[in-house]
């Protein structure tokens, strides 16, 4: 088939690679356009964009998809099919009539579980076992169109968003070959989602990565874990923004000072420093200061202040 891929985000490369190396005919790519990035916030082409340059594809970089002189474009390039991964743009009915074979979308979850912008995320923050990634036809109402295909993976103990959405980016993108390799052949077919099960996983802001130490400490694991790397998981130390890597659960006796810490209060040795919770306390791994370098828990606990109670708030 004749493509036009539509993606935006590092994310959304795999995807490219594999449709590159498929028997499809990538004619042309959609991404975003160019935007702030990086610690220096320069001005950048997205990776997909970048990618599709590197392999002398045209790149479409339309402000609004439903702008006349994209919609003319994409007509006149003629695509069968547009898979999507994380474009990041609502499309209009007048983009999604255009291929015959429709906008065929791969998202990272089991549909119709976590529909919206952070579906790994959201994963992570409520404690799924199992997740996953669906290939489904692109309707008007949000990832809620007729499904392809699916695959499945587990939720590792360990995961952040970042590694577990690493593994699902590239599994799925085979996945979304496989789909349009179905579409073409006349061998797969899309099936309506169930009515049951239906749930959305909104974008995370900034202020939603702000801990709460309140919190038992699993759910402090998960939030932490829900945000790294992005937007990134951060609290308070005398007004200043400090921003944390994942902690870690560990077991913390009776008989030890750490065990009956306030939500928020810190109690730093030389090998650990642990956080008081709402339940269990939790040790902390990288912690990064304003303006500092990311460092271990312990080699940042050597500058506070001594002489009194530590917490964050």
């Amino acid at each position: 088939m004749r493509l036009v891929f539509a993606g935006t985000p590092q994310t959304a490369v795999p995807a490219l690679d594999a449709l590159l190396a498929s028997r499809h005919e990538v004619a042309a790519v959609v991404s975003r356009p160019d935007a702030p990035a990086g610690r220096g916030r320069r001005v950048e082409a997205s990776p997909v964009a970048q990618r599709a340059a590197a392999a002398g594809l045209e790149v479409l970089t339309p402000a609004r998809a439903r702008d006349p002189e994209f919609l003319d474009r994409l007509r006149e390039i003629g695509p069968d099919c547009c898979p999507v991964v994380a474009y990041g743009a609502l499309l209009p009915q007048a983009a999604l009539d255009i291929p015959p074979y429709g906008w065929v979308n791969l998202h990272f979850s089991i549909l119709p579980a976590w529909r919206g912008a952070a579906p790994v995320q959201h994963a992570i923050l409520h404690g799924d076992d199992v997740t996953g990634a669906s290939t489904f036809l692109i309707v008007r109402e949000l990832d809620a169109g007729p499904v392809y295909g699916v695959l499945t993976e587990p939720v590792r103990p360990d995961d952040t968003s970042g590694t577990l959405l690493g593994r699902l980016s590239r599994a799925g993108a085979e996945l979304l070959v496989a789909t349009l390799d179905g579409i073409e052949d006349g061998t797969v077919r899309a099936v309506p989602q169930p009515a049951e099960g239906v749930s959305f996983a909104p974008k995370i802001s900034p202020a939603d990565a702000q801990m709460d130490w309140k919190l038992p400490g699993h759910v402090v694991d998960r939030q932490i874990r829900a945000c790294t790397p992005d937007p990134g998981a951060w609290t308070e130390l005398d007004g200043a923004r400090i921003k944390l890597g994942p902690v870690f659960l560990d077991p913390v006796s009776l008989d030890d000072p750490a065990h009956d810490l306030a939500p928020g209060e810190l109690r730093a040795s030389r090998q650990a420093v642990f956080v008081g919770t709402g339940s269990r306390p939790v040790r902390l791994g990288d912690v990064q200061a304003p303006g500092k370098r990311r460092m271990t828990a312990p080699d940042w606990a050597r500058g506070l202040r001594s002489g009194g109670p530590v917490r964050f708030g």
